[in-house]
């Protein structure tokens, strides 16, 4: 988004590129033949200062834009990006409902990972738990978005907070690192003690952390905080 992909190459120099993985996406509503494709990764790769990228998703799909992927042949091209070693593994971000995950899901075999929105308010909404289950079902690495759901989840109510086992970042954060087939959590950060926050949570986070009575408070507060909200958007 914005400047983050020259920015991120600045950070990848001195070595630090062989430290990382390295993820970014594809606009596929932007592609409408193999050379906007390429065109696309190339200026993603100049401006990453490298010469592939580990994890590649094709961004945000949802039924539209899923369709708009077969009807351009939009994987084989990330089939051929892949065989040239420009891309290492192919995958996808998500937004509509369950059924369309499932269609996107077991719409193409070479699905490696997945990116989907979740936490413990939206454990219905969009792919939700089912979708996570049946992504880990098949293989693939589940990424996970909007675990605070833009930071609403980090300043709850009084109410709210006196019902989560422990902090609410922490209860939220480690109500999925809980989960098996969870492979990765991101979380916005835009302060540094907020990087050291998410870092310590994630180092000691393991799945089968939570006791069943923790699980029950963190969902029963989602289901508190899902009764008060009126608009269903990140931050509202």
């Amino acid at each position: 988004y914005g400047d983050s992909e020259r920015i991120t190459g600045l950070c990848l120099q001195d070595g630090y590129r062989e430290k990382v993985t390295l993820a970014t996406k594809i606009p596929v509503n932007q592609v409408e033949t193999e050379e906007d494709f390429n065109r696309i990764l190339d200026e993603e790769l100049t401006r990453l200062q490298t010469d592939h990228i580990d994890v590649y998703l094709l961004h945000a799909l949802n039924r539209d834009r899923w369709a708009h992927v077969l009807n351009k042949g939009i994987l084989p091209m990330a089939e051929r990006a892949k065989a040239a070693g420009k891309i290492r593994h192919i995958g996808f971000s998500f937004h509509d409902d369950l059924e369309v995950f499932k269609t996107i899901l077991n719409g193409y075999n070479g699905w490696e990972f997945c990116q989907i929105q979740l936490n413990y308010m939206d454990v219905n909404y969009q792919a939700g738990m089912e979708g996570l289950r049946l992504a880990h079902e098949k293989g693939l690495a589940v990424v996970i978005m909007e675990p605070l759901r833009g930071g609403a989840l980090a300043n709850v109510s009084e109410e709210v907070a006196a019902i989560l086992p422990k902090n609410p970042v922490q209860s939220a954060l480690e109500f999925l690192w809980n989960m098996p087939e969870v492979n990765v959590v991101l979380s916005g950060m835009n302060e540094t003690c907020q990087v050291e926050q998410n870092m310590a949570i994630a180092e000691n986070a393991h799945a089968g952390m939570l006791s069943q009575e923790e699980l029950d408070k963190i969902l029963a507060a989602g289901e508190k905080m899902r009764s008060a909200v009126l608009v269903p958007c990140t931050a509202c």
